[in-house]
């Protein structure tokens, strides 16, 4: 029997667009709701298996302990190279992109082969989480309703924001930390027209999952102990350790995933290798593999663990969750993060406990504290992290302390790493993504690209008329006016010039006509912002300083540097909509778009696209040239530095790259 043709039926009734986007935001936490349930039960049986073979192997020896580790990624890496093929990114950051870029269109089909992964990477023991695949589960729902029903875009990415919502919701049994994810990270963004389906399918989603498994959320907490603001202080101190240590987190994921991304062993064997290694540190650590929920219970319910005990469990974790997700294990970051900011959090509480015995404070609570201070300097999302806590304590007394170190956590972290550990993917592939949008052409661009940084300056002694001259000779309306020291004091203006010569007495140095009270930029902040800075008050120029030493510069923004970047930022705009053009061909057409630039000396330079023998099973899709995107034809001449965006399986794209990269062979 044929199946009803869902927009067929849409259009014989015509019903409201909030009919619509409500009934779809039903279905989709209903469905969410159902699939994560499923999925629980999926990592509760690869457990069981993981858990019977080890006790069975441990008559042999201990050494054999890493076997299921390695047993199960070895399956994971035979399910992904046969079931779900290449992706350009891992976890909720491909998501993001498909948001950003795609209409929120994702390859839903590949959702049970990625969904029966990540079940065995869990239960077998690698150390990831099982937020990151609930939210894939989520958000692959919502795009799957939304293509199905042949909905606009825009109504497609507010569904995968309320399946990952949805996800989140039914994970931790916390719906509304799962809406604000979803507008934080996914959706980039609050508004009320998404709001609303947001908030209903993550409803839907807990609804569900209380009824199946009751309203007990993810951790059993007791309430935690926080008696007077004067622990304040010892909490923006976990703070302070909480920011560097997630952007150590962050880096430590990149660099592992580099570094099996050049090891040239098949994809398959990858995550069977990084299975040995963690199930190896397993055998003296066995807190570390999995979700470690059970140590995070144990320490939130006061369980006494060794302040030594808990630093090696920070660092293992730490570098065990890099080896894991560089190894090709799917699962999440999100887990992990909690488990390592509760055992940061409860060493630290027990050795301020021990330095301050009077104070009798709580090495739980500072645990509680520890995991949302390190989820939000990874994920950069305070509003979550902070919501997601209180929602599992229902304890208001908390919520002090818990802003915060989150706050400082994620101040610090953003200084030292800028991208989250979604966004850091994006970014290392050339994808700026603010507000959940293509950002403005100046927005994407920082001072520091752009400034000039040698610089000519004048000292306050200078005598007025030999700045007038030195101005004159530089071309320039104003020049940053330094100390003995060259530490930035002031700046001089052709308009201060004038002033301290029709004033009496005239000026005759520098220091008696410039200009103290100065406006600045960072080196680090948008352009964007820097030129509204400087059209707000009319100047032309602004002394660029280090942000932690204001009165150190470091070059100088003149609006000739803006104009000149303005070019550079279109020419990024245009790559930026080039590469979604590719991301939405790749998920409509369910093909991979390969990005590859024709080196210099390459054996394809000067030569037309028709007389070139390509592989048989690519396509040409575009060529990028500069700012201009040009279809291939025929008789289009290829230029050294073009890009093309080719269509090809793995053989063909082998076959192509030397094409493209080496010269011609007599």
């Amino acid at each position: 029997m044929k199946p009803p043709n869902l927009r067929a039926l849409l259009d014989r009734l015509q019903p409201s667009p909030t009919t619509v986007l409500g009934s779809a935001a039903i279905a989709v936490g209903l469905l969410v709701g159902v699939g994560i349930w499923l999925f629980k039960l999926m990592i509760h049986g690869a457990e069981q298996a993981a858990h019977h073979l080890t006790t069975a192997l441990d008559a042999y020896g201990v050494w054999l302990h890493p076997v299921p580790t390695l047993i199960g990624g070895l399956l994971v890496g035979l399910i992904l190279v046969r079931f779900v093929g290449h992706e350009r990114h891992h976890g909720v950051a491909g998501i993001i992109e498909s948001v950003a870029l795609a209409g929120g269109r994702l390859r839903y089909w590949r959702i049970p082969a990625k969904t029966i992964a990540a079940a065995l990477a869990i239960g077998s023991g690698a150390s990831v989480g099982p937020e990151d695949p609930s939210v894939q589960i989520g958000a692959n729902a919502g795009s799957m309703v939304g293509q199905n029903l042949r909905l606009s875009d825009e109504r497609t990415r507010v569904l995968v924001a309320a399946g990952a919502a949805s996800g989140v919701a039914a994970a931790f049994n916390a719906p509304i930390a799962g809406v604000f994810f979803a507008l934080e990270i996914v959706l980039g963004e609050i508004s009320g027209s998404a709001l609303g389906v947001v908030l209903l399918a993550s409803v839907v989603s807990s609804v569900f999952t209380q009824a199946v498994s009751g309203p007990q959320p993810a951790f059993s907490i007791p309430i935690s102990p926080y008696f007077s603001s004067l622990e304040l202080p010892f909490y923006l101190g976990l703070g302070l350790l909480a920011g560097p240590w997630s952007a150590l987190y962050v880096r430590l994921i990149y660099w592992a995933q580099d570094l099996f991304g050049r090891w040239t062993a098949p994809r398959w064997l990858k995550p069977a290798a990084a299975g040995l290694l963690v199930g190896s540190v397993g055998i003296w650590l066995p807190q570390i593999q999995g979700v470690g929920y059970i140590t995070i219970e144990q320490l939130l319910d006061q369980v006494a663990m060794s302040i030594p005990l808990l630093l090696i469990l920070v660092i293992a974790k730490t570098a065990m969750t890099a080896v894991s997700v560089g190894g090709g294990f799917p699962g999440g970051v999100f887990a992990p993060a909690l488990f390592i900011g509760a055992t940061l959090g409860g060493a630290y509480g027990a050795l301020m406990d021990r330095l301050v015995p009077g104070m009798e404070l709580s090495p739980s609570s500072f645990a509680l504290v520890g995991m949302a201070a390190l989820l939000a300097g990874t994920i950069h999302a305070p509003l979550t992290a902070i919501l997601l806590l209180f929602e599992m304590t229902n304890d208001y007394r908390i919520i002090l302390p818990l802003m915060l170190a989150v706050t400082v956590a994620l101040f610090i972290s953003q200084r030292i790493q800028r991208d989250s550990v979604y966004m850091l993917g994006l970014a290392r592939k050339g994808i700026r993504i603010e507000r959940g949008r293509d950002v403005e052409v100046l927005e994407a661009m920082t001072v520091g690209e752009v400034m000039d940084t040698t610089v000519a300056t004048l000292t306050e002694q200078t005598p007025l008329d030999q700045a007038a001259i030195r101005l004159d000779a530089a071309r320039t309306h104003g020049m940053p006016v330094v100390d003995a020291g060259g530490r930035l004091t002031a700046i001089l203006t052709i308009q201060d010039i004038e002033r301290g010569q029709s004033t009496e007495p005239p000026a005759t140095t520098v220091g008696d006509a410039c200009t103290r009270e100065l406006l600045i930029a960072h080196a680090d902040e948008s352009l964007g912002a820097a030129l509204r800075r400087m059209s707000t008050r009319d100047i032309g120029r602004l002394p660029v300083v280090a942000r932690d030493d204001p009165s150190r510069l470091v070059g100088v923004l003149r609006r000739s540097n803006v104009i000149r970047a303005y070019d550079a930022a279109l020419t990024r705009r245009a790559r930026l909509r080039h590469r979604a053009q590719q991301v939405r061909l790749g998920e409509i057409s369910g093909v991979e778009i390969h990005e590859l630039v024709i080196a210099p000396h390459a054996a394809v330079v000067g030569r037309t696209v028709g007389s070139i023998t390509w592989p048989q099973a690519c396509v040409l899709a575009t060529l990028r040239r500069g700012s201009r995107l040009l279809i291939p034809r025929g008789d289009t001449v290829l230029h050294a530095h073009d890009v093309l965006a080719v269509v090809a399986d793995d053989h063909a794209l082998a076959a192509i790259r030397p094409l493209l990269t080496q010269p011609q062979t007599p």
